[in-house]
């Protein structure tokens, strides 16, 4: 391990030279951005907010946060409808066209440089900074768990004016005094009894300056929120009905596909589409960024002209194999590649020197593919004065930059049709894709090419979750962990995808610490650095970025360690916590999982793992089972705090969904490289967990936070260490390398 040559207060001091700035500069621009609905208003239409349109024809809301299935749509839906007393169901919903009234201010603050649980002023100050600098930027994305945490008030308080001003608007047009109104299912309510509905009033709201000053209820009459919904999506998903991405449908539409470089960032040598032309239905053979695509009148066509191209490539300028990744990753803890060091407790050099029983271990994840249901798809329409865009995305605002550098077009000549997504993981924040949708758009002006990439192209094209690597020592003394060494070491997300999508940001990528650095433990002798490594391929967003590794790292790792002093692994994690949330979701766990009194019998194991995460703890208890046919995992139990839970079937949903999504890839899951090329591109090679292997899971809520935290990601990190530490418990092997089938067999 390497000489270290950075403390934490010497980070958190740079660091604050970064972002102190920030506090000054975004003073002067914390208004709030102008409505964009207002220049888009037809006569008698009315828009209070930016969220909320009302016309004689009905009710529309703006959900801007893409649902790319977490049921986020029907949340913001939900928010909304809960001040201004509407049924959910009965509006319309629309993603709304980007803007800085919808940028996201949360998960800009929730990068910067602090512990997530620090509330002091300077964090507080600059993550209040940072939500008014997003503003500045545009920066409208979906991702980081923080949809429902940036959108709860905003939402309401949108609900809520809307409210007001059709009450003031009721009081005009009635004489009766606005404190005198309530509002019911869509209507303001007359002391009489009478009802106006909202939607005759849009006229009257229209003139009126909005009423901005106003009171958001209490949960006591919370009509929806906290308790079980119907997620306004559920009927068309359980139908077949739901509009995805790549079911985009267009009069006079033609069908198109790509083939780029297995390389990703090489080019297109040469090719020869002679036996392509001969397929039926192909209708233009055009060169595109990075590759060659295929224009057929559908997709299947397109598909196999495709397969008939003959390409020679122009490789990418790095072309690395798997080994070969591994050996940079292990040569990159070098003072000139330390990213931060957020822990640097006590003295670990003096704590681990002359001690023989120290432990010195190595942990490795790998590369892996976001591995969404639905194929990238994009369906473009453009002329020389107007493009329309069809797609599902996280991105919105950064797909609308690559169209307008790509067709030199303004931005208000191009309109984004922001779709639901089949799934992403982390896939929808990168917009590659769109640059040869536009090509091979362009290449038949005024008509609309659906483009599709096979299963097999997007798997190549997909930007990974980084392969990372964690050397760790650690010593314990009188039956308790007495010191704890670890180097988290990886590719830095924030340089590769934000580099692609928006601009890097100064600062340490927190990414790499994410998850073991920032973990709310008080080990006498503490220390996590983090490091950067050299760039070996393009890297992307994965569920859960950074803690999905190095909390599978940190607690494999602890684990170790407790298991080495003796103690009980829950009664010592609870010893070293120091944050009462944390500690209460652990305490929760065992009670739920009945930690000390059940004994779970032969040939079982039984593991834990705690994870800080998206500023949510998680813990987690795993059974194992050992069979003949091999290990069966038969019982998770969760405990979770995101503050309040709004809607509990879905909030147990997006857990359960998290759990199993992190034991699949723990289990079975790799993306690996020969010569620059991914070796797995389809899911018979890249297989996650089977229906006969997800075991009963079990979720339960604290509520104890403050603040309400998302959960799309914060149930995931635990998983795999759980299982893990359960499987050593049964059969005496210790797994610090992902996927764990290499080591032992799953029934």
């Amino acid at each position: 391990m390497a000489e270290k040559t950075i403390s934490r207060r010497r980070f958190l001091v740079s660091s604050a030279a970064v972002t102190g700035g920030l506090v000054i500069g975004t003073y002067f621009i914390a208004r709030d951005p102008a409505n964009p609905l207002t220049n888009t208003l037809e006569d008698g239409e009315a828009a209070m907010t930016a969220f909320v349109k009302i016309s004689e024809d009905g009710i529309t809301f703006i959900v801007p946060r893409a649902d790319v299935g977490q049921g986020i749509a029907s949340m913001q839906a939900y928010l909304i409808a809960e001040e201004l007393d509407v049924d959910p169901h009965s509006v319309r919903l629309d993603t709304g066209q980007p803007h800085a009234a919808y940028a996201n201010g949360v998960v800009a603050a929730n990068g910067l440089p602090f512990f997530h649980y620090d509330k002091g002023f300077v964090p507080e100050a600059t993550r209040s900074a940072m939500k008014t600098f997003a503003k500045l930027t545009a920066a409208q994305f979906t991702g980081g768990s923080s949809s429902t945490a940036s959108m709860e008030k905003i939402l309401r308080e949108a609900g809520a004016v809307t409210r007001e001003t059709l009450k003031q608007a009721a009081a005009n047009l009635t004489g009766t005094p606005r404190s005198k109104l309530s509002t019911r299912d869509g209507s303001v309510v007359i002391p009489d009894g009478s009802t106006i509905p909202y939607t005759k009033l849009a006229r009257e709201a229209a003139k009126l300056t909005p009423i901005t000053s106003v009171s958001l209820k209490p949960p006591a009459d919370w009509r929806f929120l906290g308790k079980p919904q119907q997620r306004t999506d559920i009927v068309a998903k359980s139908t077949g009905t739901q509009n995805y991405g790549i079911d985009v449908r267009l009069e006079n539409m033609l069908h198109a596909t790509v083939v780029r470089n297995p390389m990703v960032g090489g080019t297109a040598r040469q090719f020869d589409a002679g036996a392509a032309t001969t397929v039926r239905g192909v209708k233009k053979i055009v060169p595109v960024t990075g590759g060659v695509g295929v224009i057929a009148d559908n997709t299947w066509r397109a598909f196999q002209a495709a397969a008939a191209l003959e390409i020679s490539w122009i490789p990418a300028n790095k072309i690395l194999s798997s080994d070969q990744m591994w050996d940079v990753l292990r040569e990159a803890d070098t003072p000139d590649n330390l990213n931060s060091q957020m822990q640097d407790e006590g003295d670990v050099e003096s704590s681990l020197a002359n001690r023989s029983d120290a432990l010195e271990v190595e942990y490795k994840v790998p590369y892996l593919a976001h591995g969404a249901l639905e194929p990238i798809s994009c369906t473009v329409l453009y002329t020389k004065t107007h493009l329309d865009i069809w797609t599902a995305t996280q991105v919105p605002d950064a797909l609308k930059k690559f169209a307008a550098e790509k067709t030199g077009l303004a931005a208000e000549d191009i309109t984004l049709h922001a779709l639901p997504a089949g799934g992403s993981f982390g896939r929808r924040l990168d917009g590659e894709y769109l640059i040869p949708a536009i090509e091979l758009a362009q290449a038949v002006p005024g008509i609309p090419v659906k483009t599709t990439l096979s299963r097999e192209e997007d798997t190549i094209q997909d930007y990974p979750r980084p392969m990372a690597l964690a050397k760790a020592r650690g010593s314990v003394r009188a039956g308790h962990v007495e010191c704890m060494d670890m180097d988290v070491i990886s590719q830095s997300v924030i340089d590769s995808w934000f580099g692609r999508v928006f601009i890097v940001p100064p600062g340490p990528d927190t990414t790499l610490f994410w998850g073991a650095g920032d973990q709310p433990y008080k080990i006498p002798n503490y220390r996590v650095s983090a490091y950067r490594a050299p760039e070996m391929l393009p890297i992307g967003s994965w569920r859960s970025p950074g803690a999905c590794s190095n909390i599978f790292f940190h607690e494999g790792f602890l684990d170790e360690l407790i298991e080495k002093s003796g103690a009980d692994p829950i009664e010592e994690r609870l010893r070293l916590l120091h944050h009462s949330d944390s500690r209460r979701v652990v305490e929760l766990v065992a009670e739920m999982a009945n930690w000390k009194g059940t004994d779970i019998g032969p040939n079982r194991g039984r593991g834990v793992a705690f994870g800080y995460s998206h500023g949510v703890p998680a813990a987690e208890v795993i059974d194992v089972t050992v069979s003949d046919q091999g290990i069966r995992i038969d019982d998770v139990w969760v405990a979770i705090d995101c503050g309040t839970v709004l809607d509990p079937v879905n909030a147990e949903a997006q857990v359960m969904g998290s759990v199993i999504f992190g034991l699949a890839h723990a289990m079975n899951c790799e993306r690996t490289y020969e010569n620059g090329i991914p070796q797995q591109v389809n899911f018979d090679q890249f297989e996650g967990m089977r229906l006969h292997q997800s075991p009963r899971i079990h979720v339960g809520f604290s509520e104890q936070a403050e603040e309400i935290a998302g959960l799309g990601e914060p149930g995931l990190p635990p998983a795999a260490p759980a299982l893990a530490n359960a499987i050593y418990a049964a059969t005496g092997t210790r797994l610090r390398e992902m996927p764990f089938n290499k080591f032992v067999d799953f029934a």
